[in-house]
């Protein structure tokens, strides 16, 4: 596959994206949206939807911000502020704090049980890298001793099989586009898509792991996709 693929073909693009959206992240998905109709798939759908199916209805105490408790009450959940839940769901919060830490304890002694959007350690900004939903879930896990059960977003299937659905196509036919070896890269290669590694996010061009997470192709730029 060579970079200019995807401007000399009609191809259906999708945004996948471990991040709940905010004003910010939502106008960097629109741009994208702008280059190709693309369409956003992002870990509060996913996770909002896994667990309508696991536990339809339930109580919940949510780690995370607006869009994310918007999702989740969308999908018929009583999302409540107190310690009287059964799960406790963990995503990218710059609001977390030593009270939400000790509900979400007081909720897992009582038998709530973890879910998480993310596994990311940090997300890329305009201004740097910032904590992701990893340090909200490390927390979580040290102070409860209890692991999360359910990680929704890359490099899990369960975001893959979303997005797959949305598309209507199998992995076969598809290629993932990103800046993570740990998350994008690896989702990929497990699931059997076409692997394509960008070089303006976290991954920096010398980083000694890209050999061997071997992806298929490795750009600069996604403008070397997309122009």
């Amino acid at each position: 596959m060579q970079p200019d693929t995807i401007s000399r073909l009609s191809l259906a693009l999708l945004l996948v994206t471990g991040l709940v959206l905010t004003a910010y992240f939502g106008a960097a998905a629109w741009r994208i949206s702008e280059a190709g109709e693309a369409d956003v798939v992002n870990s509060s759908l996913v996770l909002a939807r896994h667990l309508a199916g696991l536990d339809p209805g339930a109580p919940v105490f949510v780690i995370g911000e607006p869009p994310l408790i918007a999702e989740l009450r969308a999908h018929g959940f009583d999302v409540r502020g107190d310690a009287h839940v059964r799960w406790v769901v963990i995503a990218f919060d710059r609001t977390f704090d030593y009270a939400k830490l000790n509900t979400a304890l007081q909720a897992v002694r009582q038998g709530a049980r973890l879910i998480a959007t993310n596994p990311d350690r940090t997300c890329p900004t305009e201004d740097g890298e910032i904590p992701d939903c990893a340090g909200m879930t490390a927390a979580v896990e040290a102070v409860t001793g209890h692991t999360v059960e359910v990680v929704v977003g890359k490099p899990s299937p369960i975001i893959l099989r979303v997005a797959l659905e949305r598309l209507g196509v199998e992995a076969r036919e598809c290629a993932i586009v990103g800046d993570r070896l740990e998350t994008d890269i690896v989702m990929g290669k497990r699931l059997g898509l076409a692997t394509v590694l960008v070089l303006t996010g976290i991954t920096p061009a010398g980083d000694l792991r890209i050999v061997e997470a071997a992806p298929d192709l490795v750009v600069p730029s996604i403008r070397e996709l997309i122009s």
